[in-house]
């Protein structure tokens, strides 16, 4: 098992795998070194995330909603189905957050222009602002976290990281259609 190259430095990672490779010394733990990493990553910074939404009245599923509609451009109307496929959640899920943002007055629901018997979500001017001001600051946070890398650090970890999540993706989705055939 190999160490950091940087500075002879150790992370919680390497000590699960030390300990992994006295317990189990035929069992390979590189997975560890990526994938480990990956979510020990995610639960070291959703605090900070989720307590960033929190200062604006918002949970992570409700910032997401209006993110999602913030992000789709004027004037900031999707159907929910739209929503709930870009969301990655269930039409009930997606119903309970559209509950609470818009007893806050932070999305309405209207009928569709094209069709009476649907429904469009849509921001309010109010939540335009807070998804904006909700996604600056959010940046500004998760930005702090990433000073450890340089500039050229950064843009390889992300082209790798793209690369590994498209090459998932497309095993998952390559999963699916052999098992629903």
């Amino acid at each position: 098992m190999s160490e950091s190259k940087d500075s002879g430095a150790v992370d919680h990672v390497d000590r699960l795998r030390r300990q992994w490779a006295r317990e189990l010394p035929d069992l390979d733990t590189e997975p560890m070194t990526i994938l480990g990493r990956a979510f020990r990553l995610s639960n070291l910074v959703r605090p900070s995330i989720e307590a960033t939404f929190a200062g604006f009245g918002l949970d992570r599923g409700e910032f997401d909603v209006i993110a999602t509609l913030r992000r789709s451009g004027p004037p900031y109307r999707l159907m929910p189905t739209e929503m709930y496929a870009s969301l990655m959640i269930s039409s009930g899920g997606l119903t309970h957050r559209l509950d609470r943002l818009e007893k806050a007055g932070l999305i309405r629901r209207e009928k569709s222009p094209r069709d009476g018997r649907s429904v469009l979500v849509a921001l309010t001017e109010a939540g335009v602002a807070l998804a904006e001001e909700a996604f600056r600051t959010d940046m500004a946070s998760e930005s702090r976290f990433l000073q450890a890398l340089d500039a050229k650090e950064r843009e390889t970890l992300a082209g790798l990281l793209r690369k590994l999540i498209i090459g998932i993706e497309n095993e998952l989705a390559g999963g699916e259609e052999q098992n629903s055939g």
